[in-house]
């Protein structure tokens, strides 16, 4: 595949188009494992034009990190290039000596990780870790270097950026940690920016604002951008061309917009039906199969077992190239042998899985007056953590919390599950079975304090499967130890083991093997049986598919809601991302920095059409930051519509707790008095001070501002 001939890029003159700021060509990288050669890439072709941004996309597994990793000069340990070569502003990076390459990466191309907060050094000031790439990268003396780092601080958006300078990256927000990145990533004034999942793990209205940034910055600077991202609402909105992975070859590649609106290759078409929609109620169908095997692993397409397309000749070699079909237009290519038959069939139809049957029952779950408070002493400046919360989970029924980072949800979950002291209120976890259990128990207590039987009847899922299972202890080990606090043993430990990893859909051989023996869907639903061996009434789930590919993630949201239906589970689902929350949930609670905005069914809070309707201010805000990947959905990108697109770091002492950043507040009535309930429809609450006429904004579409 060659798609230096194919390409054309918008506001690119054909001059720079001739000169690309990277060319890779042909490359194969492999890594040693005993005496063989295991390859990660096969036979890539990748162009990226000034100016231009070009999106990687595809599952855990499919060699885009590998691909980021080689356009800066770098492959992990044991690793080598096989053949091919990688150009950056002319240069052959794997060809170049270290001090070439230290020149290459100081001003020619730059790298942004997916985690800021553990690529920043924790014991140093973000100050001086930008001043080391001024200094030594540009010459720049200190003072030099200061001035340039405040200047560079404010063009990604970044508040009082003097003053940020003195801080250590644990006394920033998730989004000032990306953007601290983007800055030291920029800051050698580099022509391509490689950006591994640099918005993975933020909440909508934060990942709305690093993508207006990235958009701003790409035209302001001229930067060419690499984009490695499992998120494709980011990708249609952002990028000009994306390449899709697959079992370390490229699949498909062509323009963004072509490829949303009639992939050509059934990989891609498979990515696109796995995302939810805030548009579509209910979850996708997903994929089937599992995580994709190295190139040469299987003869023919790799993607063929997978395949609903696929006929007798995809099983066979030679693997397909991707190559210009006859129904494609320029600048597209397809590594299908069926591309034509794959264009034929409709794309966006409804495919939805159909949702388990909701069967709710009596209250499991019921908080009152819920406040927690993490100052040591009162101060008139703020108010508590966590105040005034009120909610119901019922058997079989799913509640989301929803709200940007800080908002209080997981702190809630924390209290919850006693791992956190409430400072007031009532928390009672009704019996499932009241003959069985006894009477209600108290949560305020902490969890040491609680009875074991109420204890199992609360369990948490958490949010990275990676951490928070043993690497050095088999997964077996892992779902079998809560079962050993509870008193069982032997035999029985092992049948009841053997039970919740057949409900997540895992084989029983897999009780032997560690953590980084499975993929990362693998390792999820691992962490899932573990909070189900105890025979829990609810369950506390905490982002447990926000790292997780679409596909993956697909299936995971498909398993929790069998598992719902199944043993008539209460969730509480914490999730910053609406699509899945729509699809999953059956109520909604809006939080911001400890307090609830909104509550409702998904329909009320939702709309019929995912745009929202009569909602609170800051309901409105999240609903507009949402990126939904569909076609037409690759327009401009603007800033969230808020006075500041940074979650406070504290709530106010008064008043409506998202006065400061509301674009609607009303002077010196938002500031000093608590907002009343406004009730648009019975079980729908907005605390809010507008009235209700002034909250319907049902008309203005989502997305587009």
């Amino acid at each position: 595949m060659d798609l230096t001939t194919t390409t054309k890029v918008e506001k690119v003159s054909d001059a720079e188009i001739e000169v690309p700021v990277a060319l890779v060509e042909k490359l194969t990288v492999s890594y040693r494992s005993g005496k063989k050669l295991i390859p990660v890439l096969a036979d890539l072709d990748l162009t990226v034009a000034p100016g231009e941004t070009v999106a990687v996309v595809g599952e855990s597994g499919c060699g885009k990190s590998t691909l980021a990793g080689a356009l800066v000069g770098h492959l992990r340990a044991g690793s080598g290039i096989a053949q091919g070569r990688v150009l950056i502003g002319g240069h052959d990076l794997f060809r170049s000596s270290s001090a070439e390459l230290r020149r290459i990466r100081s001003g020619t191309v730059a790298f942004v990780p997916q985690n800021a907060g553990h690529a920043l050094t924790p014991s140093m000031r973000v100050g001086d870790q930008i001043g080391e790439v001024l200094r030594f990268g540009r010459g720049m003396d200190r003072a030099a270097a200061r001035a340039e780092a405040t200047r560079l601080f404010g063009l990604v958006r970044l508040p009082q950026p003097e003053q940020l300078l003195s801080r250590y990256p644990h006394q920033l927000s998730g989004g000032q940690l990306q953007r601290v990145a983007i800055a030291i990533g920029i800051a050698g004034a580099p022509r391509l920016l490689v950006m591994d999942e640099p918005t993975t793990g933020l909440d909508v209205v934060t990942q709305a604002g690093i993508l207006a940034l990235l958009a701003d910055l790409r035209s302001t600077l001229d930067l060419a951008i690499v984009l490695i991202s499992h998120d494709l609402g980011a990708v249609a909105r952002l990028c000009d061309r994306m390449l899709v992975m697959y079992s370390g070859r490229v699949v498909e590649a062509g323009p963004t917009a072509e490829l949303f609106a009639a992939p050509a290759h059934p990989y891609t078409r498979g990515l696109l039906a796995s995302v939810p929609r805030i548009t579509a109620p209910g979850l996708p169908v997903g994929m089937t199969g599992g995580s994709p095997l190295g190139p040469g692993a299987l003869p023919g397409c790799a993607f063929a077992p997978r395949c609903g397309f696929a006929q007798d000749a995809c099983t066979h070699d030679p693997v397909p190239e991707p190559t210009r079909r006859p129904t494609l237009t320029d600048g597209r290519v397809s590594a299908c042998l069926r591309t034509e038959h794959v264009l034929a069939q409709p794309v966006w139809t409804a495919q939805v899985r159909p949702r388990a049957k909701r069967e709710i029952g009596p209250v499991l779950l019921s908080v009152t007056g819920l406040q927690v408070d993490y100052r040591s002493k009162p101060d008139p400046s703020s108010g508590p953590t966590v105040d005034g919360i009120d909610l119901e989970v019922r058997q079989g029924e799913v509640v989301a919390l929803v709200g940007e980072s800080g908002s209080g949800k997981s702190t809630i979950a924390w209290t919850l599950a006693g791992l956190r002291r409430s400072t007031a209120g009532e928390l009672t976890l009704h019996p499932r079975d009241p003959e069985k259990v006894g009477r209600a128990a108290d949560l305020t207590l902490p969890a040491a304090k609680r009875a074991p039987r109420w204890r199992r009847q609360i369990q948490l899922v958490f949010q990275n499967a990676d951490t928070s299972l043993n690497p050095r202890r088999t997964v077996g080990d892992a779902v079998a130890r809560p079962l050993r606090l509870l008193g069982l043993r032997g035999k029985q430990a092992t049948v009841r083991r053997d039970e919740v990893f057949a409900d997540v859909g895992l084989p029983i051989s897999f009780a032997d093997r560690l953590p980084a023996q499975l993929s990362g869907g693998q390792r999820q639903r691992a962490g899932i049986a573990r909070a189900l061996a105890a025979d829990p009434a609810l369950l506390l789930a905490d982002e447990v598919v926000s790292a997780l590919d679409v596909s993956v993630q697909a299936s995971v949201l498909g398993l929790l809601d069998d598992l719902r239906a199944e043993h008539r589970l209460g969730y509480l689902f914490i999730g910053h991302d609406l699509a899945v929350v729509r699809g999953l949930a059956d109520r909604v609670v809006v939080l911001y920095l400890g307090r609830i905005c909104e509550e409702g069914t998904v329909e009320d809070v939702f709309g019929a059409h995912g745009a929202g309707g009569v909602n609170h201010p800051y309901t409105r805000l999240l609903l507009d930051s949402v990126t939904d990947p569909m076609p037409g959905s690759t327009g401009r990108i603007t800033p969230p519509r808020t006075r500041s697109d940074e979650p406070e770091s504290a709530p106010p002492p008064a008043g409506c707790p998202f006065y400061r950043r509301c674009e609607q507040r009303i002077e010196g009535t938002c500031s000093t008095q608590a907002p009343p309930v406004r009730q648009p429809a019975d079980g729908h609450r907005i605390r809010c001070h507008l009235p209700l006429v002034e909250l319907d904004d049902a008309d203005d579409p989502i997305g587009v501002r």
